[in-house]
């Protein structure tokens, strides 16, 4: 009996049959590999370069542009820069050009996308990119159409140049040779020169993610040059006369300093006076306080007593002489008066007594006092027109508050100093 061999073995074996039958038939081996890598090439060149599927199913989206901006058709198209179609075809309208887009079916895009005509390289290479400005938004269906309004195109050569022209026009020969001998002196000119376009480089892209702010900067500075250019004489008139009034104030430094020095002085005894008379100065508030909330609801009667339409003096005196003589208006209606029937005092007494407290008229003849206190108007509730009950008639008002700056007042007047002998 045979043992069975090894299953090593048997595949060791296997693998030099089949090597021994390659090497018999190396023309057809090489052939079959030639055919094979052909083929993987060419599905690899159509499928993955051309982006060829039959299988794949696709939706024609109208993008209508101002202008072509270099889209020809077979160009990508993109969502974000990742390609998802090709153009199919760039043709003319009444308005501007229409690019048809053929996209893959299963990609979404919003129907407020932005659609920019963008170039690879400064060579060309145009392609259609797609930015959705909402993921939310409905989608774009087979035959929609992305108006004008959402595309822009790249700035043409023709154009850029046409532009360029007015900054070239501002630049002086003489100064950018000098510029180019003075980069071209010391080692480091190259160096600077590429810093100074690196620079430049920077600039004008951080100026183009702005680009409608910028625009506008220069429109408004264009109108505040324009503004200050206008006014230019009346700035140097008034910087002339700024000079002339700077000029006197310098010529005063000295008194002012003087001021500054000695005004503290009068600052300082003005705040004595008050800190002497603080405790005077507060009764005397309390007073006036008083005096306007007692005012306060004689308003109207104090416009009664004090009319605003009698006029001047000279309009009255105008009134009178006239017509060649004086005229005059005689009221001969009595006036009546009253008697408060109160102790008088003779003049010639030297004291000093505080007035009487209750000073009311007895007669209540309605004629009688017809503008005083008695007969003026008073809120509804007020009885001051006549005394209180069970009052003093000879009653005098409280002595007034004796403060610090005080003058004594006592019969006869203040003790005069002693005459010195002669």
């Amino acid at each position: 009996m045979t043992a069975s061999p090894n299953p090593l073995e048997r595949a060791a074996r296997l693998i030099v049959d089949c090597v021994r039958a390659v090497t018999r038939r190396r023309v057809a081996v090489a052939c079959i590999g030639l055919v094979l890598t052909l083929i993987a090439a060419a599905g690899y060149v159509t499928f993955a370069s051309l982006r060829f599927n039959p299988a794949r199913s696709t939706i024609a989206v109208r993008v209508l542009l101002p202008e072509s901006g270099g889209l020809l058709a077979n160009q990508d198209v993109t969502l974000r820069g990742t390609p998802i179609g090709r153009v199919e075809s760039v043709s003319f309208t009444d308005t501007g050009v229409v690019a048809v887009a053929a996209i893959d079916a299963d990609v979404r895009i919003p129907q407020d996308s932005l659609v920019r005509v963008s170039a690879l390289s400064p060579a060309g290479e145009q392609y259609l990119d797609f930015r959705p400005q909402d993921d939310h938004a409905p989608a774009l269906t087979d035959g929609s159409a992305v108006g004008e309004h959402q595309t822009t195109i790249p700035v043409s050569l023709a154009h850029l140049l046409g532009d360029a022209d007015g900054a070239l026009a501002q630049l002086d020969p003489a100064k950018l040779a000098a510029i180019t001998d003075e980069l071209r002196v010391g080692r480091q000119g190259p160096q600077k020169l590429a810093a100074l376009l690196d620079g430049g480089t920077f600039l004008i892209s951080t100026l183009d993610s702005v680009l409608p702010q910028t625009v506008s900067v220069l429109r408004n500075s264009q109108i505040v040059l324009t503004t200050l250019a206008d006014v230019n004489p009346g700035l140097r008139h008034t910087t002339q006369n700024l000079r002339q009034i700077l000029r006197g104030v310098n010529a005063m430094d000295g008194g002012f300093r003087t001021l500054l020095d000695r005004g503290s002085a009068p600052m300082t005894a003005l705040d004595n006076v008050i800190a002497d008379n603080s405790e005077t100065m507060s009764q005397l508030l309390g007073n006036l306080t008083t005096i306007a909330q007692l005012s306060y609801v004689r308003v109207p009667a104090l416009q009664a007593l004090f009319p605003t339409n009698r006029g001047s003096m000279l309009d009255a005196v105008a009134s009178m002489i006239r017509d060649g003589g004086a005229w005059s208006l005689v009221d001969i209606y009595p006036r009546y008066s009253c008697d408060y029937n109160l102790p008088r005092r003779p003049p010639s007494t030297p004291d000093f007594p505080e007035p009487y407290r209750y000073t009311y008229c007895a007669n209540p003849d309605p004629a009688v006092l017809i503008r005083g206190a008695r007969n003026a108007p008073r809120p509804p509730g007020d009885d001051t027109a006549g005394p209180p009950q069970g009052y003093d008639p000879l009653a005098h008002t409280d002595p007034t508050p004796l403060g610090p700056n005080s003058i004594p007042t006592p019969y006869g007047g203040p003790q005069l100093p002693a005459t010195p002998p002669n």
